[in-house]
């Protein structure tokens, strides 16, 4: 994932710390190193997201 992805909605496939897989629509806010920081638009929280851990991203189509 890109820098340039800041301040986009983007949809992950995220594999979490204890192996289960997910699929989130975030709200990119920063990157930095390795790690995406962002909003989880779901449930309007905070999140961190370790990059490595991203299994698939795209842009999140509007509607």
């Amino acid at each position: 994932m890109s820098e340039k992805y800041v301040g986009q909605t983007v949809e992950i496939v995220y594999l979490d710390q204890a192996g289960y897989i997910t699929q989130r629509k975030i709200e990119v806010k920063e990157m930095r190193g390795n790690t995406v920081r962002a909003v989880c638009l779901k449930t309007g929280a905070p999140r961190t997201f370790r990059m490595d851990r991203i299994l698939a991203w795209q842009v999140a189509r509007t509607a």
